[in-house]
C-alpha cells in the first residue's frame, strides 16, 4: 500500500490545500493529512475544529478519488510522524520560489533523519498560488470576502469563529 503524509497547520484549510490533497491522493492508496498542533503559530481554530473541517472536506475527495484520506493530528517531528503513519513519502505544496528555499532545507534535514521517506513537491494550480491561510484569516478579520479562497463550509466556519471573538 502506498501511503503519503501531507502535513500542515490548515488554519483554515483552503482551496489551495484541497487542490494539493486531490492531486496527492491520485499518487497513493492512502493519504494522511497531518494536522500540526504547532502552538507557536497560535491558530485561530482549535485542533479539533481544524481536524473536523479537513474530515468534512476530504470525505468528498476520498469518494471521488477512491483513495482513503484521513486526518491525523501530530506534534512530533514531521519525519517521525511520517514513520508513525507508515508513509513512504511526504507531499508538500509549493506556491512560489520562496517556498522552495525553505522546503529544500527541510528535505535535506529529513533525509538525514530518515532516508527511506521521500518528499514529493506539487506545484499549486496557478489560480491557487496566492492563497495562504494567514492571508485568508486577515481578509476575513477585516470583513473581506474570502469565498474565492475557501469552500462555503469553511467560509461559514470563519465567520462564526471571528464573530465569537
Amino acid at each position: 500500500m502506498r501511503i503519503a503524509l501531507y502535513p500542515g497547520t490548515f488554519d483554515p484549510i483552503t482551496l489551495g490545500h484541497i487542490d494539493i490533497i486531490r492531486r496527492g491522493a491520485a499518487l497513493v492508496d492512502r493519504l494522511v493529512i497531518g494536522v500540526a498542533i504547532n502552538r507557536d503559530k497560535g491558530p485561530l481554530f482549535s485542533l479539533e475544529e481544524r481536524v473536523a473541517m479537513i474530515e468534512a472536506e476530504c470525505q468528498k475527495l476520498s469518494e471521488q478519488t477512491g483513495t482513503e484520506i484521513v486526518a491525523h493530528p501530530f506534534e512530533n517531528l514531521l519525519i517521525d510522524c511520517a514513520a508513525d503513519v507508515g508513509a513512504q513519502m511526504i507531499v508538500r505544496g509549493l506556491r512560489a520560489v520562496a517556498d522552495f528555499e525553505y522546503e529544500y532545507q527541510m528535505v535535506g534535514m529529513n533525509r538525514v533523519l530518515n532516508n527511506k521517506i521521500e518528499t514529493v513537491f506539487l506545484m499549486a494550480e496557478a489560480k491557487h498560488q496566492a492563497i495562504a491561510s494567514k492571508l485568508v484569516k486577515e481578509i476575513a478579520r477585516l470583513e473581506g470576502d474570502v469565498s474565492k479562497f475557501v469552500t462555503p463550509q469553511v467560509n461559514e466556519a470563519l465567520k462564526a469563529k471571528l464573530a465569537s471573538l
